[in-house]
């Protein structure tokens, strides 16, 4: 008779994370939490080069060039995390029955994932298809229309590639060996640089080639984690040659947790796009800069997100493994953690920022001197959202880990849609600029846009933190 990974039970050695000291008393254990969270720091850090590198290379087509892949961007994420949430639901999913000594479903959340983002392969093509029609409402110029659309097919065609990569890397994340996951996306980014320079400039494919590369390295970088996947030591204990096999109630179970929790972030996502349409509407100075600010604030954002993402797994085996009284302590740890990480990594990117900038723009285009006079300004405006940001992401990815998703979701889309682009709007255009007259218009710029983000991201963090402090999670199951 075959032995079931799944049921198996033996005993727990303490909890994730926890360390008793010489009177009984459990604590966090900080060494623990940190030789889990480097590496996902590492692996955000991988992540932040290459969002630069992308960067680097398309500012040196042109600032136009910048713009319009700036106006598409994070409307192209919010597409991926919508089409592809079921691979975000891997990582609670497979820590969850990590901490509980259930080998076998574990690896069953990544094949399943795969097999879900397999299926939404023709929704990815046909988003990706329809990319100039669905910016013609946004009123760009011919020129950024133009050059968005041939970055947007290749980007959105190719990202089911970068999904599947992201359901294997949860599976290892969510069984804390997060080192494997920082290692394999190193080896994305390191592709990544040459396969833009060939695509861009030797094959002269200019803003679709930027679009292309991400897909060839992301695709390079989800053959390598399969490779690992099924290597003996996972074969042996967690039977990942076994679990492939497609399961329809599985898969729709899994995309009953994935679509909320793909929507939180896409949520978050779809208003950072539309922010940083309105930046591109106003002049391609505000957008070139916005968008390179948002590139620069992700060397705070993707660690944050990193040591974030530690939470999930911490969170989710404490719950596997039957106690949700330290997950919620330990939990809250790592929120605090990532807030006070994001907050000091904010201010000195600020400090920094008349020496960044420049190296983001080309010093014979004749707008490189007010990007970087406006993106310093904006910097510091950056900096003064970050600690609440920590608090957001934190809250946020500890919740995912314990299966509260739809409620966090609904917060964040509510917050976004009432609060901070009304606002955004009111205080980036000048009466005439914009595309709601009937809003008020302070025609303050990027500036006045980024003030607005301040306090969206302010009222995020505060709510979603009391979310978690709330301990409503307790009550579900996943």
């Amino acid at each position: 008779m075959e032995t079931r990974l799944d049921n198996y039970s033996a005993p727990l050695r303490g909890l994730p994370a926890q360390r008793i000291d010489a009177a009984g008393e459990a604590h966090v254990d900080l060494p623990a939490v940190l030789a889990l969270a480097l590496p996902l720091i590492a692996n955000s850090a991988v992540q932040v080069v290459l969002n630069l590198t992308d960067v680097w290379f398309i500012g040196h087509i042109s600032m136009q060039a910048l713009a319009a892949v700036g106006a598409v961007q994070w409307l192209v994420l919010v597409f991926v995390m919508l089409l592809g949430g079921v691979a975000m639901a891997v990582q609670p999913r497979v820590a969850q029955a990590y901490g509980g000594r259930r080998y076998r479903r574990a690896s069953q959340a990544a094949w399943t994932a795969i097999w879900g983002i397999l299926c939404a392969v023709p929704l990815f093509l046909a988003v990706g298809a329809a990319g100039r029609w669905l910016l013609v409402p946004f009123g760009f110029s011919t020129q950024i229309v133009d050059l968005a659309s041939s970055f947007w097919l290749p980007r959105l065609g190719g990202a089911p590639c970068g999904m599947a990569l992201w359901a294997v890397l949860s599976f290892f994340n969510g069984i804390g060996r997060s080192r494997i996951t920082a290692l394999i996306s190193a080896i994305t980014a390191l592709a990544n640089v040459p396969l833009n320079a060939l695509f861009i400039f030797t094959l002269g494919w200019g803003v679709a080639g930027s679009g292309l590369a991400t897909t060839v390295a992301q695709a390079l970088g989800f053959a390598v984690a399969l490779f690992i996947f099924l290597r003996p030591e996972f074969r042996q204990r967690y039977a990942t040659h076994l679990t492939w096999r497609p399961h329809a109630r599985r898969i729709w179970g899994q995309l009953k947790l994935g679509f909320p929790t793909g929507m939180l972030p896409a949520a978050d996502l779809l208003g950072a796009a539309i922010f940083q349409m309105m930046q591109v509407r106003l002049s391609t100075i505000d957008g070139a800069t916005t968008q390179i600010v948002m590139m620069l604030t992700s060397i705070a954002y993707m660690p944050g997100f990193g040591i974030a993402q530690a939470g999930t797994t911490l969170v989710g085996q404490s719950i596997g493994a039957g106690d949700r009284s330290w997950a919620r302590r330990v939990g809250t740890y790592v929120i605090l953690l990532a807030a006070c990480y994001m907050g000091g990594a904010g201010v000195l990117i600020a400090l920094g920022g008349p020496w960044l900038l420049p190296l983001f723009v080309s010093i014979q285009d004749v707008q490189a001197g007010p990007i970087v006079a406006l993106g310093t300004r904006i910097l510091w405006l950056a900096a003064a959202y970050q600690f609440f940001d920590g608090l957001n992401f934190g809250s946020a990815l500890c919740l995912r880990g314990a299966g509260d998703v739809a409620l966090p979701a609904a917060i964040v889309l509510g917050v976004c849609w009432f609060v901070f682009l009304p606002v955004a709007h009111a205080l980036t255009f000048a009466p005439g600029q914009g595309w709601f007259g009937f809003l008020p218009q302070q025609g303050w710029g990027a500036v006045g846009g980024w003030s607005a983000m301040v306090l969206y991201v302010l009222l995020l963090g505060i709510i979603l933190f009391m979310r978690w402090r709330s301990a409503a999670w307790q009550a579900i199951r996943i």
